[in-house]
């Protein structure tokens, strides 16, 4: 007996995929641009594609790097001194959902508004403090499941194994943390850590309200929407497809626009086809 087809490969156009972190990028960076433009920042592109933006005070800085030199898509630093080293530094990949992006840049213009009190507000990594920790809160809630392992992480998983939140204990070199995928935090998505869907770092002094912001977003379970030729490979199998369908008029929206609907023509002026009837002319194509 043949095998029956995956239902799946046959839903086009627009669709939600659940759960929403293998949904994959919008492919725009927009979105997440959008907080912080709409406090002024500074916006300036090179010939390439990539895109900078400066707040005001030149004490953070983003990039969006299409053309960058690796898969770090989205690289946001925070100084305490502009022409110092930076404070805190977060990176999301190029297939990391743009709404995990915009989470972290709306809090991050709430936080810049209040003062650097706020955007470099390092948690207390003390023993007996657990404040870095309640951006793991969102997760458990969601029935994420923490485990610790014999390398000194601390991870937190999906109920599906396919997503995850890493913690990783000990001294860290902070400029490895900024500059490679060795950074405190590790938000990832796909089959496993070592080679994921998409991934996101954060280094150790980065606000638990920034990372907090990003786990809240990751395991809501509504899902997202998404073009469903935009959906990755890596996909398939792990997730549902749900197709997006126009919604069904009311009786109060066909009265509507029945009111706005221009007077019939008389009957006698409304071309009708017969065998006799010249073929129309192709038009252009759109």
């Amino acid at each position: 007996m043949s095998p029956q087809p995956d239902p799946r490969h046959d839903i086009d156009g627009d669709v939600y995929v659940t759960p929403r972190y293998l949904a994959g990028s919008t492919g725009t960076g927009d979105p997440a641009l959008a907080p912080l433009l709409a406090l002024g920042w500074d916006l300036q592109h090179d010939d390439l594609g990539n895109v900078y933006v400066n707040a005001p005070d030149g004490k953070v800085r983003l990039g969006y790097l299409p053309d960058g030199e690796d898969d770090g898509l989205w690289r946001i630093n925070a100084y305490r001194d502009p022409f110092g080293p930076p404070t805190w530094g977060v990176c999301f990949s190029d297939r990391c959902p743009t709404e995990f992006v915009t989470a972290f840049t709306t809090v991050l213009a709430k936080s810049y508004e209040l003062g650097p009190d706020a955007y470099l507000a390092a948690p207390d990594s003390s023993s007996d403090n657990r404040e870095p920790f309640l951006a793991v809160v969102p997760l458990i809630k969601r029935g994420w499941q923490l485990e610790r392992n014999s390398w000194g992480v601390l991870a937190v998983q999906a109920p599906d194994g396919l997503a995850g939140l890493d913690f990783v204990t000990g001294r860290l070199d902070p400029e490895k943390e900024l500059t490679t995928r060795d950074a405190r935090w590790q938000l990832w998505a796909g089959t496993s850590i070592d080679r994921p869907a998409w991934y996101a770092t954060v280094s150790t002094d980065t606000p638990v309200a920034l990372l907090t912001a990003v786990t809240e977003c990751v395991c809501d379970p509504a899902p997202l929407p998404r073009w469903r030729q935009d959906t990755y490979s890596y996909v398939e199998g792990m997730v549902q497809l749900t197709p997006i369908l126009p919604p069904v008029p009311t009786p109060l929206d066909v009265r509507r626009a029945a009111s706005r609907r221009p007077a019939a023509l008389p009957a006698a002026s409304v071309p009708r086809w017969s065998t006799t009837s010249r073929p129309a002319l192709p038009g252009p194509r759109q």
